[in-house]
């Protein structure tokens, strides 16, 4: 590592740890706590460390790695349904979908082993983080399993690091014990600014740094994967997503270092075909 390089990861992480220690005193002035009438879902156990690619022997097992995802604006509670009865035939790892839709998708999946995620400040994660805490709570009342924030590009191009990461814990605070995946939107951010991000999503108590929402610039690249994992290690996991259209395009991922992925392509994926989707 160049002497640039370890200067930079120095200053990161004395940045991450100042804003670690405002986070406790900045939660009780911003986060109301939850209603005692409403009771939180059980720990949701989530792995975060790299796939072992020799369990990778044929299409069909990349289906516990894969979040089968329906972001589209225009879908109806019957393409939740059906997406959702995909996960149980495939054995899919989750079904992602607006957080509108989540009790469509919690209803269908009852007793399967996928569980319902939603998203949360999509795609822009340009809200007020008290709109996506918010936002996440009645998630997750919906049934929802896990969540997938966007950050605040903004603020991050702006260097504000403390607001991001308050913009993060958060959603991490409204959503405990439910995991959060932090999506970066990796399509408009440079190399620093990547590994910024997901410094301060592990500081934040993420569960995963995620690379696109699907409809930003780009998707997920092995390149991405390998530096999002060398950042975060194996405590905080990987999720590639934007682009994963193929069994191939998903092992190349999963080789790198991603442990999830997100798709629309899904069936395809482990039917051992090629897919146009957009996702």
């Amino acid at each position: 590592m160049s002497s640039d390089a370890e200067a930079f990861f120095t200053v990161l992480e004395e940045l991450v740890d100042q804003a670690r220690h405002r986070l406790h005193a900045w939660k009780g002035q911003t986060q109301a706590a939850p209603s005692p009438e409403s009771p939180r879902p059980p720990l949701v156990k989530t792995a975060t460390a790299r796939v072992d690619p020799a369990s990778l022997l044929k299409a069909q097992d990349l289906a516990p790695y894969i979040d089968h995802t329906l972001l589209k604006p225009e879908a109806r509670a019957e393409d939740v349904v059906r997406v959702a009865e995909e996960a149980r035939q495939y054995g899919f790892a989750t079904v992602c979908v607006n957080s509108c839709h989540v009790a469509t998708a919690a209803r269908v999946l009852a007793g399967a082993s996928a569980v319902p995620i939603a998203v949360v400040g999509f795609p822009l994660g340009a809200m007020l983080p008290q709109a996506k805490a918010f936002e996440a709570r009645e998630a997750i009342r919906a049934g929802a399993r896990e969540i997938d924030m966007v950050l605040n590009l903004g603020a991050l191009k702006a260097h504000d690091y403390q607001r991001v990461h308050q913009d993060i814990a958060a959603v991490v605070e409204a959503s405990h014990p439910v995991p959060v995946k932090v999506i970066l939107e990796t399509g408009h951010l440079t190399d620093e600014e990547k590994v910024v991000a997901c410094a301060l999503s592990k500081a934040a108590g993420a569960a995963f740094v995620k690379t696109s929402t699907g409809f930003g610039p780009g998707g997920a690249t092995v390149k991405d994967i390998e530096l999002m994992r060398a950042v975060v290690g194996d405590e905080v996991g990987v999720k590639a997503s934007g682009g994963v259209r193929s069994a191939e395009d998903a092992v190349k991922l999963l080789r790198a270092g991603a442990n999830r992925l997100g798709a629309s392509a899904s069936v395809a994926i482990v039917t051992g075909q090629i897919s146009t989707a957009q996702y």
